[in-house]
Order: C-alpha cells, then sequence, then structure tokens
C-alpha cells in the first residue's frame, strides 16, 4: 500500500488496457490536429520562406526532415526502454504493448534518418556513407530495433517475447548517449547538435524556428501512429474480453 502513496494514479490505470484504449481514443484527434499543422506549416516555412544556407545553399534544407527523423529515432527507443523497466517490474502488459508497437515507428525514423544523412552527405562530404562515429551508432540503433521486431516475431509465446524484448531495449539504451556524444568524444565529420538547451541556437531565429515546429510536427505524428497501433494490439490480445467483443459487435 506504501507503493501507492507516491505513484500518480494515472499510472495504475494505465495497467488497464481498456482504460488506456479509451483515453488514447480521445487524444488521437487532438494530436493528429497538431501534427498535421505543424508538420504542413513546418514544411512550407522550411522550403518557402527560410534562407539558404552561406555554405551549403539549398541543399541544407534536408536538416528539416534528418534531424527530427533522428531525434525522434533516439526518443523513440528511450520509450522502448523505459516500456521495457515497466513491463519487467510491475507486470503490465500495457507496457509490453507500448514497447512492441513502438518499434516499428522507431525502425522508420531510424532508416528515414540515415537516408537523408546519406542524401545531405553526399554534397557535403563528397559520399554517401562514411564510417563517422554517429552513423555507425544511428545504424547500430536500426539494427537493435529490428532486433527488437524480430525477437516478437520469432517467440510465439507473448509473455517471453515480451520479455526478451524488453531486455534487449534496456541493454541497447546505452547505445544512445553514444549517438548524442559521438561528435564531442571522437573525431568525427559530423556536425555538433543543431538544438542545445544550455546554448542559444547556433543559427538564425528564420532557420531554427521552422525546425523547431517541424520537431513537434514529427513527436505528435510519432504520437498518433504510436496510439493507432497500440489500440489495434490491445484489440488483439484483449480479443476474448467482454469489454472488446462489445466494442466490436458495434462496428
Amino acid at each position: 500500500m506504501a507503493e501507492k502513496k507516491w505513484m500518480p494514479r494515472w499510472f495504475y490505470q494505465l495497467a488497464s488496457p481498456r482504460w488506456c484504449y479509451q483515453i488514447t481514443g480521445k487524444l488521437l484527434p487532438w494530436f493528429a490536429l497538431v501534427a498535421g499543422l505543424s508538420l504542413i506549416g513546418g514544411t512550407l516555412w522550411a522550403l518557402m520562406f527560410a534562407p539558404a544556407d552561406y555554405q551549403q545553399g539549398n541543399s541544407f534544407r534536408i536538416i528539416y526532415l534528418h534531424v527530427p527523423a533522428a531525434i525522434l529515432a533516439q526518443s523513440a527507443y528511450m520509450l522502448m526502454a523505459v516500456a521495457g523497466a515497466i513491463a519487467l517490474i510491475w507486470k503490465m502488459k500495457v507496457a509490453d504493448m507500448v514497447l512492441k508497437s513502438a518499434a516499428p515507428i522507431g525502425a522508420s525514423m531510424a532508416v528515414l534518418a540515415l537516408a537523408t544523412g546519406a542524401i545531405w552527405g553526399k554534397p557535403t562530404w563528397g559520399s554517401w556513407w562514411v564510417w563517422d562515429a554517429r552513423l555507425t551508432s544511428m545504424l547500430i540503433l536500426f539494427f537493435l530495433y529490428l532486433g527488437v521486431m524480430a525477437l516478437n516475431s520469432a517467440i510465439e509465446n507473448e509473455s517471453t517475447a515480451a520479455q526478451a524484448s524488453a531486455v534487449l531495449s534496456l541493454v541497447g539504451v546505452v547505445n544512445i548517449p553514444i549517438i548524442k556524444y559521438s561528435v564531442e568524444w571522437w573525431n568525427t565529420l559530423h556536425q555538433p547538435a543543431t538544438f542545445k538547451l544550455t546554448e542559444k541556437p547556433a543559427m538564425p531565429a528564420e532557420m531554427w524556428v521552422p525546425l523547431l515546429v517541424m520537431v513537434v510536427g514529427f513527436y505528435c505524428l510519432f504520437a498518433v501512429s504510436l496510439m493507432m497501433r497500440l489500440r489495434n494490439e490491445i484489440v488483439w490480445r484483449e480479443r476474448r474480453t467482454g469489454w472488446v467483443r462489445e466494442l466490436l459487435s458495434k462496428q
């Protein structure tokens, strides 16, 4: 009982698949609206109004896809690690579902970050790919995503698959600080972080503000995708319960 005094109520409500399904249904339209407005507005701003870079010209504009995708790829894996820890410690099956649902989305963000990085690297470095510390660690992150997805597909027992995925997510999270600080720890071609909470952005406001808008849009898009996949996963796993049968009978 003492544990419940310091844990918020919503934390225990998340253990209920039915409550989680209902609350995500209410949040989905709002996140979708913000995602649509942010991505459309940020894209138009980045392409039509942001000035060209004084060194890279217009080729720098790929930053408005590359940076949000790279940030989100790392954030999604951190979410998986947190969900994995919750699943292992508190045995919450909703946390298992979150981990499983987030993996394909995070993998797609990692692919987008790698692809846009290669496209950006060609005119900047003269090569599509270099074994740069940040690029290599991002590639490892993509393989970690594939590993989690493979475990969920290969292991038939849902409980065993969830535990194995949680362990891999927790072990692989050590790669996140390597990605973040690789440009500081090693001599790399990759430029330093675009955003730092402790420092003023190196770019002028008319260039970094649309980038910030795109980051917000990507996060909201991730939330929408995650909630949609999570709701499908909840319905599938709880398909034998009365509330899901009642829900499906109404559709």
